[in-house]
């Protein structure tokens, strides 16, 4: 059967660029040659097409990312780049989706489309302090028998464990690998009152914008809500800590590849993918958690699912770097563990980092 010509264009010349037109599209600048929209139907096809056409270059893009390590970035290298999503395109995309899923609440982000909760009768509350007691009850219980049980083994001393026993109220601190030095934060349940203490540990330049009088008002602000703000503002800063990550983690991979020949961007291109396939990992486990809380599924097969995906993160970037980079086991392995340590140092300063910032602008 024959094939039905494609119609004729409705301009000579490309509207986007001006050159020539000789079919359906553009030769320079690959725009559609029709000038306007037919209708509704061909609107929605522009905005929706690449996530409902299978032979679209999404999928053609996160199928290999998920099943295939290195390929994507291995096919970018050798030229292979138009049947894929822009590597940076394809990151923010995938890092937005992962927000959305792990932090967006629209109960809370889109509070006054719902209508409020009627307030709890005495008896209800009386009902939720009941069972709030009970649980700091057992908790109390179970971190006395975790001290009881380090003082006999004497990792901790009984003195440690009995003023670990007497503390009250919501502690949390900001350290280093030294127990003694940190910023601690303690705020009373009962009175609300807040003291810090450490803030000579810290750096000279930290300590000129934490004062002491700006740091009982951050305890202050933070123990108003329980530290929902500061947990806000940390992960509203995690994603620029990731991007930061980025060229930090390009130069160990340069550093570890210094006779590959490969500029600072080629192995930063490498990280892009990793971090899009990351992202999506994470995505399809918190899917996956939910979905499987809602149909009940068995509790053994979810955390058989989740510990899984969770191994195949680590197994995924070594198997990616032997694909780009095309060395033995031996070196691969040897350079991988090296660029894991750098990565989990690296990841710890930008997330710390995100934390002063965060703290900096509650």
């Amino acid at each position: 059967m024959a094939r039905k010509p494609s119609p004729a264009p409705d301009h000579p010349n490309c509207l986007n660029c001006g050159t020539e037109l000789r079919g359906q599209y553009c030769g320079n600048c690959g725009q559609r040659a029709r000038g306007r929209l037919i209708s509704l139907w061909e609107l929605l096809q522009d905005a929706f097409g690449d996530l409902f056409e299978l032979d679209s270059r999404l999928w053609r893009t996160l199928i290999p990312l998920l099943l295939r390590p290195g390929r994507l970035t291995k096919d970018y290298l050798e030229g292979r780049r138009a049947r894929y999503m822009p590597p940076f395109r394809m990151y923010l995309v995938l890092s937005v989706i992962f927000f959305v899923v792990a932090f967006f609440d629209p109960a809370d982000d889109l509070s006054l489309l719902f209508e409020p909760e009627p307030a709890p009768t005495p008896e209800e509350i009386a009902e939720q302090e009941q069972a709030a007691a009970e649980r700091r009850k057992e908790t109390e219980a179970e971190v006395n028998e975790v001290l009881q049980e380090l003082a006999d083994e004497g990792i901790i001393s009984a003195d440690t464990r009995e003023a670990a026993e007497k503390a009250e109220g919501t502690n949390f601190r900001i350290t280093s690998d030294d127990p003694d030095d940190g910023l601690n934060f303690q705020i009373d349940e009962e009175t609300g009152e807040c003291t810090v203490t450490g803030e000579e540990d810290l750096p000279g330049w930290l300590q000129r914008r934490l004062t002491p009088e700006r740091l009982k008002e951050l305890c202050e602000r933070i123990g108003a809500d329980e530290g929902k703000t500061l947990g806000n503002l940390v992960a509203d800063n995690i994603p620029v800590a990731l991007i930061v990550l980025l060229p930090i983690m390009a130069m160990v991979l340069k550093a570890l590849y210094p006779l590959s020949r490969r500029y600072f961007v080629e192995h930063l291109l490498f990280f892009v993918h990793f971090h899009a396939f990351f992202f999506l990992m994470l995505t399809l486990q918190l899917l996956f958690a939910s979905i499987a809380d809602r149909i009940h599924l068995p509790g053994v097969i979810k955390v058989l699912v989740l510990v899984a995906a969770a191994f195949y993160i680590p197994v995924y970037l070594y198997k990616a770097m032997r694909q780009v980079y095309e060395q033995g086991h031996f070196f691969t392995l040897t350079k991988y563990v090296v660029l894991v340590v750098a990565y989990m140092i690296g990841a710890t300063f930008t997330m710390l980092g995100a934390l002063l910032f965060a703290l900096v602008s509650v």
